[in-house]
Parts: C-alpha cells; sequence; structure tokens
C-alpha cells in the first residue's frame, strides 16, 4: 500500500485527506492510502520517515513550509527560490521538495487575468503565500509590489495607498489570512471605492468562498476570484509530482 500524508502541527479538518480520499475512490485506485500526521516540531520528520517505509508523498502545511528545507535531501527549483516547501517527493528513503503552491496559483492566474506587457499586480502581505505567488509574477512577467503591514525597503504600507495609486494596480492578490473563517468580517484595508470593473481580485483564502474582499470588488463592479481553484491546482500537481517528477 502506497502511503501518501501531511504534516503539520494541528491539522484538524483537513482539506488534503479528504480530497485525497475521494480521489482515490472516485478513481478506482486502491493501493493508495492518505493520512494525517501531525509533528509536535518538525525535527520529528526523520523518525515519521523511518516509522512509514511505505511512504512515498507529503505534503507540509503551517508552520512547517521553511522549516522543513533542512531535512531534504533536494529541492525543485521554484521552491529553492520561493523558499517554502508544500510538497515532498520520497523515492527510495530520498527526499524533494517542491512548491505547488506556486504552480496552482500561476494556472490559475493565467486563466483569470488577461496579463499585457504593462500589467502591474499589488500583493498584499508578505508571509510564505506571498512568495510563491511573487515568483509566479516574476516568471509571468508580471510587475508586482508588495503591500505590508511591515514594509521593507521597496514595499507600500496600507497608509500608502491611495485611491489614484490603486488605479495603477488592476491585479489585486490577497495573501493575508485576513477575512477567512471564523474572521469572516475582516478585510484588507483598501479604498474599495476606487476600483473598478478594469480591476481583477484574486483571494487565496477559500472559506468562505466569497470573503469581504470580494465582496467590495464585486460590489465596485471588479472580476474576482477565490482560492479554491488554486487549491485543487495544488493538490493535483502534487499528485502529478508524486506520480512523474
Amino acid at each position: 500500500m502506497r502511503r501518501y500524508g501531511l504534516i503539520g502541527k494541528k491539522l484538524g479538518h483537513s482539506f488534503s485527506k479528504r480530497y485525497f480520499t475521494e480521489k482515490f475512490e472516485r478513481e478506482g485506485i486502491s493501493d493508495a492510502a492518505y493520512e494525517l500526521y501531525e509533528l509536535p516540531t518538525i525535527a520529528e520528520l526523520p523518525q515519521l520517515l523511518q516509522r512509514q517505509p511505505n511512504l512515498v508523498g507529503l505534503n507540509v502545511t503551517v508552520p512547517y513550509k521553511q522549516t522543513v528545507i533542512p531535512f531534504l535531501d533536494e529541492l525543485d527549483d521554484a521552491a529553492e527560490r520561493i523558499g517554502a516547501v508544500n510538497t515532498i517527493k520520497i523515492t527510495a528513503g530520498l527526499t524533494k521538495g517542491y512548491n505547488t503552491d506556486y504552480i496552482g496559483f500561476r494556472n490559475t492566474l493565467e486563466q483569470f487575468y488577461p496579463a499585457t506587457q504593462n500589467s502591474r499586480a499589488l500583493v498584499l502581505g508578505s508571509g510564505g503565500a506571498s512568495k510563491a505567488v511573487a515568483a509566479a509574477l516574476q516568471d509571468l512577467k508580471i510587475y508586482y509590489t508588495i503591500l505590508s503591514r511591515q514594509p521593507k525597503q521597496g514595499q507600500l504600507t496600507y497608509a500608502d495607498l491611495t485611491p489614484e495609486l490603486l488605479q495603477q494596480y488592476l491585479l489585486i492578490i490577497n495573501t493575508t489570512p485576513l477575512g477567512m473563517y471564523p474572521d469572516a468580517e475582516n478585510y484588507p484595508e483598501l479604498p474599495y471605492e476606487a476600483l473598478s470593473a478594469q480591476h481583477y481580485l484574486y483571494d487565496l483564502v477559500y472559506n468562505p468562498e466569497q470573503t469581504q474582499f470580494l465582496e467590495k470588488g464585486k460590489a465596485a463592479g471588479a472580476q474576482t476570484i477565490n482560492g479554491l481553484p488554486m487549491l485543487f491546482g495544488q493538490a493535483e500537481a502534487a499528485w502529478h509530482i508524486w506520480q512523474n517528477a
């Protein structure tokens, strides 16, 4: 029996377990199982691999997407550039890290947003998720600026964001947890009155499916998409890696 699983600190209601269990049933894959592996610290990963010799693939969630890297034998180019891993392929005891958040985001963005030579994106947040988003924007040759509560050089704060400035960024991507259940009434502090039908809003949050960020964008006529297509896309990319990479 091939084993796959998810590692993290507290896993609770896991999208990944439900997704892959249903996938195995739907596609008649009877020689595979997907389990949850809560690890108090990432230093316990080697013991997990020893205890579970049939493990061939793992997903990685918070807070281990960055701290897992020193425990891996090899990194895919995109994962190395991003500095975060959410998928591990295990072959003959050797581990290789990938970032399928990057793949899921890039593929869905290409379908959602008609990029041009002068496209400019505003990325809300500077955490781990924003790194995968930034790498995809770079590869798609979309100029971007990061907006953060604690900005580094070249980044903006929410206080910098005027209605005039928002006209320069027709693609706005929320990589923060603002608006995520159970704090669904929260939203990034933007001058929403400056949005128009020319704007595209992408929210990585998928629970609830319609965040306040997206609702306010829709009210202004903007195109919107939530994080569900990216979530499904990164899961399928992980499966593809486990089978083929």
